[in-house]
């Protein structure tokens, strides 16, 4: 079987990578009822780059380049090297705020889509050199290197395959179908060396381009620990062949500790841009062709390596997953989502999902056009640091009484979980698939976190385990859950107990505890929620009820002597609200949401299509009702695109631009080009106001705002979807609004 060859590729690699009878393949001793594909499964073992990639745990993403100036989440490739001109870069404060986070390396976009440099490269003059920023003398890539240093942070960098000025240029190379011939990398030597690393690969153009820019990156600013590789291509259908084994030989020779990732061979994306998590995220996962071959294609389905999925797989992998957002809803900094930074419970929503959940948490922070972190990016972060450093900073279970159901051997007993070294572990023998382990407390303690980790170097093992406390002199089971991995974060309310057990439920052949922790987090009021319905009236609330609301409706900080909410009130015509919850002394997070002129006088004035019988209909598009959606005929047979929808606004307006809210709950209809008409009549439209694509869409299906050249008077708009993101006939819209102020 090919499974049974790569695992015995995979087995002898570990056993070269860590010596010692610490990592001692175990699968040989097992009885012959343990199934087959169990055996092999957890003889899938991380390198040691992996393992040090995944105690990274929480890392920056840091997207900047001309999309900052031009206020695009996608660059064209036609930009002007003279738009970067940033006024304050700084990089140490961006390292600083990431180091302030808790973060432990920043992952920089040295070239995005649109294949702007941020380094002088010597292969290409559309880079920093050619900018009018410090006279075309700096190196974003160098400065940065350098702060990463100065505040003890890894540094990673993310390389576009896909280069929109190389396609657009008429001197560009990406998929000009030259034939591949014997290159050497770098084919212009290294400034002021003679001596240096060289590498021969059988390359087209474009691969000689990328290969010499990416040996740069690898060469010149010191230790590289991770290297993405995006698969997202803006201009889809401009062929070019990668030569990843090229890539993948280089870096290996050049930066052996560093991941290669996303397109890649040691870490995978999780599969969304929301910081979502699978509740069972195996790192064990399977895959149809042998790693030689495989196309590392993106990872989406909710289950990736249970006992059903392996059980007839062709080849099993090592491969973790990275879970990446934004701290704001665009990957590049854009001044109208200032007020829309993720708030600190949305963000540690993630982080237990993420590091508490068998991943890595990638958060992007992006810099504004003066070069630094905004303000209010830079509180985030401070804020996230701090309450981390509250919660994790002491183990109430550091100085437990530990005892086992059973235990390997004196080596591997239960103290090992609490000994804070990450290279001992527990196990209970070689074939006891449950287990369980007592940890008794020095005194009764109050937590309300609990973290457990496995010994990953002897694979992915727990598949169940819960977690019981003892009351009243009874235990009593307080959370539970599947897999574990290199980490589990548990959340539940305060518990006061001295006495604690693990119990591992269901384990392929024996389970391995590295580490065992119960914390105390601060407790946080959660944050109010605003809305706004149709007729313009807000709400706010908090869930649980309870806590006094104050807010204002001038954007100014809610304070003691602010509005108090009672019920809710009329906004028709926009504003913002800020509003606080305080409840015993304590505060919850300033929440902010803008809101432009409410459809309370819209109605629809035609709709190409609609699928009326699932009550999808058009008029949904402007109910003020993220939930439901207009949607194309689908039932019976769908019409093919452009699809559109015509609304009277009641009354004339001016429009400084639209917005277009993506349905939440599916891709299904999510409209990727768009063109958007004005008119005063309904009759005359006249040029589009706007078109394009919302760029990243279907991976960030956020709400678009979209601004026009100039303002335009208008009683009647028409928004028409020319193509979705799935290629399929469909259309669909949680919201359409207008941009009046």
């Amino acid at each position: 079987m090919k499974i049974r060859r790569y695992v015995f590729v995979a087995v002898f690699t570990a056993l070269i990578t860590f010596s010692g009878p610490s990592h001692t393949v175990l699968a040989d001793q097992e009885p012959p009822a343990i199934p087959d594909y169990i055996q092999k499964a957890v003889q899938v073992t991380p390198t040691q780059r992996q393992i040090d990639w995944q105690r990274l745990e929480f890392t920056a993403f840091v997207h900047f380049g001309v999309n900052t100036f031009t206020n695009r989440e996608w660059g064209t490739g036609k930009e002007n090297p003279a738009i970067f001109n940033p006024t304050q870069l700084d990089t140490d404060q961006w390292a600083k705020a990431a180091k302030d986070a808790g973060m432990n390396l920043i992952l920089f976009t040295a070239k995005h889509h649109d294949g702007f440099c941020l380094w002088p490269s010597k292969f290409t003059d559309h880079s920093v050199e050619s900018s009018p920023w410090k006279d075309g003398k700096g190196d974003v890539v160098g400065d940065l290197a350098q702060s990463c240093e100065k505040y003890d942070l890894k540094l990673g960098v993310y390389l576009s395959p896909a280069d929109l000025y190389q396609i657009e240029s008429s001197e560009g190379v990406y998929g000009n179908g030259s034939k591949p011939k014997q290159v050497t990398i770098p084919t212009k030597a290294p400034e002021g060396k003679t001596d240096y690393p060289k590498f021969t690969y059988e390359l087209d153009d474009y691969n000689t381009y990328f290969l010499n820019q990416l040996y740069e990156l690898l060469t010149e600013y010191g230790p590289i620990h991770e290297v993405w590789f995006d698969g997202a291509n803006p201009k889809p259908g401009t062929g070019q062949t990668y030569n990843y084994d090229a890539w993948y030989d280089m870096i290996r020779k050049l930066q052996p500790a560093a991941v290669i990732a996303v397109k890649g061979p040691d870490v995978r994306w999780v599969g969304n841009e929301a910081g979502r998590t699978r509740e069972s995220e195996w790192s064990v996962v399977a895959v149809p062709n042998a790693p030689g071959s495989h196309d590392w294609g993106d990872m989406t389905r909710r289950d990736l390596g249970s006992r059903s999925v392996i059980k007839d797989a062709e080849y099993l992998i090592w491969y973790p997953a990275e879970t990446n957002t934004s701290i704001r809803p665009g990957w590049f900094y854009h001044a109208a989502q200032d007020d829309r930074v993720k708030s600190l419970e949305h963000l540690l929503d993630i982080y237990y999902g993420a590091v508490g959940g068998n991943s890595l948490f990638l958060l992007n922070i992006p810099p504004d056009k003066r070069g630094l972190f905004h303000e209010n990016d830079v509180e985030r972060l401070k804020q996230i640091g701090e309450h981390l450093r509250l919660t994790f900073d002491e183990n109430l279970a550091a100085d437990a009484k530990v005892s086992a159901s059973a235990s390997l051997d004196a080596e591997h007993n239960g103290h090992a979980t609490i000994d804070n070294d990450p290279d001992t572990f527990w196990m209970p023998g070689t074939a006891q698939p449950t287990a369980s382990l007592t940890y008794e407390l020095a005194e009764q303690k109050t937590f309300n976190r609990a973290m457990i980790q496995e010994y990953i170097q002897k694979s992915q093992r727990i598949e169940s385990f819960a977690l019981d406390t003892m009351i009243d002199g009874q235990w009593t089971e307080i959370a539970s859950g599947t897999t574990v991995g290199y980490k589990r974060l548990l959340r539940f309310p305060n518990v006061t107990t001295d006495k604690v057990r693990l119990r591992i439920t269901q384990s392929r052949i024996a389970p391995t505890v590295a580490g065992f922790g119960l914390f105390r987090a601060p407790v946080r009021l959660t944050n109010p929620i605003i809305q706004r319905d149709a007729q313009g009236k807000v709400s706010i609330k908090c869930e649980p009820a309870g806590p006094k609301i104050l807010y204002t409706i001038d954007g100014s900080d809610p304070v003691s002597d602010s509005q108090l909410y009672t019920e809710p009130f009329d906004l028709p015509n926009g504003g913002t609200v800020r509003a606080v919850a305080i409840s015993d002394g304590r505060k919850s997070d300033i929440v902010q949401k803008q809101f432009d002129i409410a459809p309370s006088k819209w109605r629809i004035y035609y709709a190409s299509t609609e699928n009326t019988s699932t009550g999808e209909d058009a008029a949904n598009a402007i109910d003020g009702d993220p939930a439901t959606i207009w949607h194309s005929k689908w039932q019976g047979g769908a019409t093919p695109h452009p699809h559109e929808i015509q609304i009277d606004l009641g009354e004339t307006l001016t429009l400084k631009g639209f917005t277009y809210l993506p349905r939440s709950n599916s891709l299904n209809g999510v409209v990727k080009t768009y063109k958007f008409y004005t008119s005063t009549d309904g009759i005359a439209w006249g040029e589009p106001a706007a078109q394009g694509d919302f760029g990243n869409i279907k991976n960030n299906p956020v709400q678009q705002r979209v601004l026009f050249d100039e303002p335009r008077k208008a009683r009647y708009i028409r928004f028409v979807a020319v193509k979705d993101v799935n290629g399929q006939p469909f259309t669909s819209a949680a919201e359409i609004g207008v941009i009046t102020r």
